[in-house]
């Protein structure tokens, strides 16, 4: 029995000593075949059946690399524009606290070098406590209520609508739709982030997470401005799947009073060209002809009147009327401009402008049954700047007078109806026919 178990141990031992170099054996093998190659011409490893040279790699790499660049250029950009809007939000800070001198009215004008930034909170602090948001204010009556105008994610209900707004419509004008989202991104900021003093309890979603609020949970809010004080956002959030509202005051207070620009406009030397297209009107033309006399001839006196006549039925008429007012008044500053075509007023008005050949000049484009007076002259010349403002005046439309006038036998003079009542008229705020501009920007537009 030992000397066979002496053998069976003998031949166990080289047994699993075989089995070992046999392991040995193969991971060498194994090791071999998969030990990178050396040949530069030999395929790189990629996808399984497919060969790619040194070119695509490469191309891969600049292909990130570029990538990579162009994020890197994005964001140095975006640094720069922030420490740019930075620099300029330090600098218009810097120049509020320098402007600012708030004295007993809080219209402040000269510089004061000394103040600090809590001077300026301090001030907006008071435009708040002065305001009507968190007391009230003694009325002398119901009219003197400032009322709300609500608003939606899409929506604006406006009270004050002219002709042009509807009491229901989406805001055109993108400092409205701005100033809307502006405060809607506030009202968020305030209830996602509340501080410490918030009258708000913290609440978690069923899952044990924060609720975030967004812009879907806005509900409804109302706004109204105090035109010395500031503006009032009342704005509301709700969750679908809460009863809860979230209701957040805010308030955009107004600074004090600061000068943009003092300069002295010396008018006197102002001449106006006034334009007016005409066709036939001519009972028309001769009340206008009247109201000229007065205003153009008598008071300003530095009118040059152009009109541009369509067709030849009652053109004799418009002479006849010219030329008594010439007679009467000795007024000779006038261009007479026949044209035998249908009437267009766009036309007749670049006919107008191109017949003067005395160099610069402010021009009225005026229609016939429009009435002005000597002040709305003086209008024209302040608010029209060569090369950079052009007025439009909103003309105030006057109803039929039979209409309005019907319950009297005879509608009163023309001068007693010129009055601005709800009854008689309406702004025309969408009518941009009428213009004063000086000749080189017409030409230029045109």
């Amino acid at each position: 029995m030992p000397r066979r178990g002496l053998i069976l141990q003998t031949r166990t031992h080289w047994l699993l000593l075989g089995l070992a170099l046999l392991c040995s054996l193969v991971l060498f093998l194994y090791l071999l075949e998969c030990a990178p190659q050396t040949d530069g011409n030999a395929p790189l490893p990629g996808v399984i059946g497919e060969n790619y040279g040194k070119e695509y790699y490469q191309a891969l790499l600049q292909e990130q690399e570029e990538h990579y660049q162009t994020r890197a250029t994005s964001l140095k950009r975006q640094i720069a524009q922030l420490k740019q809007e930075l620099q300029e939000m330090s600098e218009k800070m810097r120049s509020l606290q320098e402007r600012k001198n708030v004295g007993a009215n809080g219209i402040g004008y000269q510089g004061n070098k000394e103040q600090t930034p809590s001077d300026l909170l301090e001030f907006l602090h008071s435009q708040i406590d002065k305001a009507e948001v968190s007391i009230g204010a003694k009325l002398p009556s119901e009219y003197g209520v400032i009322p709300f105008e609500s608003f939606t994610l899409m929506k604006v209900f406006q009270l004050e609508m002219g002709l042009t707004r509807h009491p229901e419509e989406k805001p055109v004008r993108k400092d409205k739709r701005d100033e809307l989202v502006e405060v809607i991104e506030a009202g968020l900021e305030v209830i996602n982030n509340p501080d410490e003093d918030d009258e708000q309890e913290e609440e978690d979603s069923p899952l044990g997470e924060k609720m975030i609020f967004n812009e879907n949970d806005f509900i409804e809010g109302y706004y109204r401005t105090e035109r010395d004080k500031g503006t009032q956002y009342e704005l509301f959030f709700k969750k679908a799947d809460l009863m809860e509202y979230r209701h957040v005051t805010l308030f955009r207070p107004f600074g004090p009073l600061m000068k943009v620009k003092s300069e002295m406009i010396d008018i006197t030397r102002s001449i106006i060209n006034i334009i007016v297209p005409l066709a036939e009107r001519t009972e028309a033309f001769a009340q206008f002809m009247q109201n000229f006399r007065d205003v153009c001839i008598h008071q300003d006196k530095r009118i040059h009147l152009t009109v541009v006549y369509f067709g030849k039925e009652g053109l004799s008429k418009v002479k006849s009327i010219l030329e008594s007012v010439t007679s009467e008044s000795n007024f000779h500053n006038y261009t007479l401009i026949p044209l035998n075509e249908e009437f267009n007023r766009g036309q007749g008005l670049n006919v107008g402008a191109q017949a003067w050949d005395k160099g610069e000049v402010l021009m009225f484009f005026c229609d016939v049954d429009i009435y002005f007076s000597a002040e709305f002259l003086n209008s024209c010349r302040l608010n029209a700047e060569p090369g950079k403002k052009v007025f439009y005046p909103v003309v105030f439309s006057l109803y039929n007078p039979a209409i309005v006038y019907a319950s009297q036998d005879v509608p009163p003079p023309v001068e007693q109806q010129l009055v601005h009542k709800k009854d008689s008229g309406f702004w025309r705020d969408f009518g941009f026919g009428m213009t004063c501009q000086y000749r080189s920007d017409f030409l230029t537009i045109g």
